[in-house]
């Protein structure tokens, strides 16, 4: 009887010790709560806890990928939009990860979500579309200084996809075309000016020199015989017949 006892105790005081025994890998810690009070942060490796004295809530330090879900959103020019993005987040602080906040992780999402919404219906969605990193950048900003009472690091917030109606991807389209179209014309117009500015110096450059004219004149023989249409027409400069002109006034009279 007195074996059967005392092997009793030793399995009762090797499990107690079994219990006793945490250990924590490099990426996690122990938040130790003594009598119900916060007491301190332990870990990694070899952790002791009194059983029914200690308790301990493991926090895992890494960085957390969080999906948020699609958000319905406004835009500040009242179109409907679908939006969703992910946020990197990570534990800096586990004793106020876990006395602050009754579950970080939900209160992150949360308020990820709200302020998705918050910030991207301040702007227009030309805005949403062009502007992906100083929204990013913004909203990154909001969530880090929220959840920082609570230990966590907002490092990055990226949004994924802004889901338009078919309706708006039409009309988005037509302004796309537009806008190419004014461009073009615009290019065209200034093409055209350009080539107006040239004639005129070219103009003014052969006034000044006639002899410029009868060399231009040869030249452009010289690329017409390089022609094989069987029809050319060619204007004649009026300066090559004056000197005819005057003869024949002169003859006249």
């Amino acid at each position: 009887m007195q074996f059967i006892s005392s092997g009793f105790v030793v399995a009762v005081l090797a499990l107690i010790l079994f219990s006793a025994i945490r250990i924590f890998r490099e990426y996690e810690r122990g938040v130790v709560f003594m009598l119900g009070r916060f007491w301190k942060v332990k870990g990694p490796g070899l952790v002791i806890i009194i059983p029914g004295v200690q308790q301990v809530v493991k926090v895992d330090l890494r960085t957390i990928v969080m999906d948020v879900p699609p958000q319905d959103v406004i835009s500040r020019d009242n179109v409907s939009v679908k939006v969703n993005a992910v946020i990197y987040f990570r534990v800096i602080d586990p004793q106020r990860a876990i006395i602050q906040v009754e579950d970080f992780y939900s209160a992150t999402s949360q308020l990820a979500q709200t302020t998705l919404r918050s910030v991207l219906g301040k702007h227009e969605l030309d805005e949403m579309l062009a502007e992906r990193d100083k929204l990013n950048s913004d909203i990154q900003q909001i969530l880090d200084a929220s959840t920082d009472a609570w230990g966590i690091k907002v490092s990055s917030v990226e949004i994924k996809h802004v889901d338009i109606d078919q309706t708006m991807v039409r009309a988005i389209a037509q302004q796309a075309e537009a806008e190419r179209t004014r461009r073009a014309k615009i290019i065209h117009a200034e093409g055209e000016f350009q080539a107006a500015e040239k004639l005129v110096q070219a103009a003014d450059l052969i006034s000044k020199s006639p002899q410029a004219l009868q060399l231009r004149y040869l030249q452009t023989l010289s690329g017409i015989a390089n022609e094989r249409s069987s029809t050319i027409v060619f204007p004649l400069p009026m300066d090559l017949m004056t000197p005819f002109l005057e003869a024949a006034r002169a003859r006249g009279k």
